[in-house]
């Protein structure tokens, strides 16, 4: 904090606030004396410029279009690194070593199993209950299976806790769409990678046998690579929020999953698939183009742009190669996939989609994949969820362990009625 001060002079007040500097990125200002010293609060809806924590974990620069897990730009992960690498890291600040990655693989890897008695759980919902309303109950259930594990003040037990939800969150999420569905609940296989065990237990059916195909098993990696953590956002800053009154870890990443639900944060994607239904067939795109340029037309193009990166999407860059190779590795004919392809073209060379930076963003690639997949429109925040998991985790960690993180509990510009006396009921 070797910074000068903010000298702020107004109302016949003068206070200095203390200037912080992160290792990169924008100074904050120090405001936790503010109200002590000028008896007023700041007022900043959403927080969109308010600091709520200190983090080592996830660094983005929107202007930039950077994304970094630890220091490391996601480029370099998606292309060199695969999932459970990028679990470790985010948990541990550092890559592993050979024998810590594989200490690490086999941990997770033999936590997947769900309590039996968990399978009973799922027969309270109804059969065509959204898979995210089972995910929120289930695993803020595993509070109730798991007690060895929710002692937040115990290292071992936050580790354990840590585990096993990176561990069966996948086994949650491909139940709930079982159950969904009215197939038989299937097993994880420990001879199967993270991704790959997660396709198998999705789309395997007792009938026969079923074979994980490689290319889609390396996209489902990368999707969950590219998911695991966005620094604070809504979902973070709730398991965050959730933790700092002390409650279990499990609940905590429940109330994530709550909040991705909404559809402003975890349902880009299939806002950005319903878009292209609504398109339908290429020779419309021209007629759609012109309504998104018509600034008096309501109708927007949803997959481009992106609310935290005003230059372009790092992870869509690293997305787009992969859509292309799981659309001609399953050699799907689809005109939606027809309509995608062409407003991608558009995007990258209309001068009006470069002027404005328009460009598709990661929900507009991870969208098709995932149908493409096979995935029902209501997964789609159900794997955001499970490979945002990974971060939650991390983050909930970060701040428990944090000597400075106290209760959150945000401050109001009241606007109500002032206070004034109750009238009897026969006088009013």
């Amino acid at each position: 904090m070797s910074n000068d001060p903010l000298k702020l002079t107004g109302n016949g007040l003068e206070v200095d606030l203390p200037v912080m500097e992160g290792s990169v990125g924008p100074k904050v200002i120090d405001i936790r004396k503010l109200y002590a010293q000028t008896d007023m609060f700041t007022f900043d809806p959403g927080f969109t410029s308010t600091a709520s924590c200190e983090s080592k974990i996830t660094y983005i620069d929107g202007e930039k279009g950077e994304l970094q897990y630890r220091g490391y730009p996601i480029e370099q992960l998606a292309n060199q690194s695969d999932f459970m690498e990028v679990c470790y890291l985010l948990l541990f600040g550092e890559l592993p070593t050979k024998a810590e990655k594989d200490k690490f693989v086999w941990d997770i890897t033999h936590h997947t199993m769900l309590h039996e008695q968990l399978h009973r759980f799922f027969s309270g919902f109804r059969r065509d209950a959204h898979p995210m309303a089972i995910m929120v109950g289930v695993v803020g259930a595993l509070a109730a299976f798991y007690h060895d594990s929710t002692d937040i003040n115990d290292p071992h037990q936050r580790m354990v806790a840590s585990y096993r939800m990176i561990a069966k969150i996948p086994t949650i999420a491909a139940m709930a769409y079982k159950y969904s569905v009215g197939q038989p609940f299937v097993y994880p296989q420990n001879d199967l990678s993270y991704a790959g065990n997660f396709l198998n237990m999705m789309f395997s059916v007792p009938a026969e046998d079923y074979k994980v195909n490689p290319v889609l098993e390396k996209a489902m990696d990368l999707i969950f690579i590219l998911h695991a953590d966005h620094e604070q956002n809504a979902s973070t800053s709730t398991v965050r929020l959730a933790g700092s009154s002390g409650a279990n870890p499990f609940a905590c990443i429940a109330a994530g999953i709550a909040c991705l639900w909404g559809p402003a944060h975890g349902g880009a994607n299939e806002a950005c698939l319903n878009m292209l239904a609504e398109i339908g067939t290429v020779d419309r795109i021209p007629e759609f183009v012109a309504r998104a340029k018509d600034k008096n037309d309501p109708f927007r193009l949803m997959g481009f742009g992106h609310r935290v990166y005003k230059n372009f999407d790092p992870r869509a860059t690293v997305m787009r190669d992969t859509a292309h190779n799981v659309l001609k590795e399953l050699g799907v004919d689809d005109p939606l996939f027809d309509v995608a392809m062409e407003l991608e073209k558009i995007a990258l060379e209309d001068p009006y989609f470069i002027e404005k930076k328009l460009y598709p963003n990661v929900d507009f690639y991870s969208g098709i994949i995932l149908k493409a997949m096979g995935f029902p429109t209501e997964m789609f925040t159900v794997l955001f969820a499970l490979a945002r998991t990974s971060g939650w985790i991390a983050q909930w960690n970060e701040m428990i362990e944090d000597p400075t993180q106290k209760i959150g509990r945000p401050r109001q510009l009241f606007t109500g009625t002032p206070k004034r006396d109750f009238i009897d009921l026969a006088d009013r």
